[in-house]
């Protein structure tokens, strides 16, 4: 069996024209994401009350599901519930952000908890103003710790949007199947997102094992 370039040269704008549209999706969902993981994250840091148990409840609900369920339920039962229907792309951007959103919230929780207590406190004694304690003790040292998993799920995240394909959003893998089932040469296009993925998703990969390198290096000073 040849490996007929051809096929790439003559159909790679559609190609391109997927990684745009997983990149689109990838980048809405990480943005409300992360505000409804920022709210997640402050009401579990309340630590009881309602609040408390409301972003215990959602964050386990949407971390335990797998991303294909809740891609199906969104695009096929909210429109029998609520009798209106979003679009695939919408849907997909919909139920990524609420799976986004789960796991950014523990991620978020985990950075401002690492924050040190003694010089919280030793803040508070000397009545420095919250906001400048969220601004200068807290948020600096908690943004540090928090990147390596924040791109490690980013790469995640990328990597998920290919589950759209099954509701026919025109990715970067459901460009591959449909130029595939047209011209047979599935080796060449699967071949093809499979490069693409790699280079999107590679250079994340080495930034974290690199942060982490230092971070561990540093522990251990």
């Amino acid at each position: 069996m040849n490996f007929e370039i051809q096929h790439l040269v003559n159909n790679y704008p559609l190609i391109l024209q997927g990684l745009l549209v997983t990149l689109r999706i990838c980048a809405a969902s990480l943005a409300i994401g992360t505000v409804l993981g920022l709210v997640a994250c402050f009401m579990k840091l309340e630590g009881r009350g309602w609040p408390y148990r409301f972003a215990v409840a959602y964050i386990d609900f949407f971390r335990t599901i797998p991303e294909v369920v809740l891609i199906f339920w969104v695009y096929s039962c909210l429109p029998l519930l609520f009798s209106f229907r979003l679009t695939a792309e919408a849907s997909g951007i919909l139920a990524l952000s609420l799976f986004a959103s789960a796991y950014l919230a523990e991620i978020f929780r985990a950075g401002i908890n690492s924050a040190s207590r003694g010089q919280v406190q030793a803040a508070l004694a000397l009545g420095i103003p919250v906001r400048v304690i969220w601004m200068r003790i807290i948020m600096p040292p908690a943004i540090r710790r928090m990147m390596p998993a924040l791109i490690s799920f980013l790469s995640e995240l990328i990597k998920a949007t290919s589950l759209l394909s099954a509701i026919g959003v025109a990715e970067m893998a459901y460009q591959a199947s449909v130029l595939g089932s047209k011209t047979f040469a599935y080796v060449e296009f699967l071949s093809a997102i499979a490069v693409l993925y790699f280079v999107t998703i590679f250079p994340l990969s080495l930034y974290v094992r690199r942060t982490n390198q230092k971070l561990a290096g540093k522990a251990g000073h």
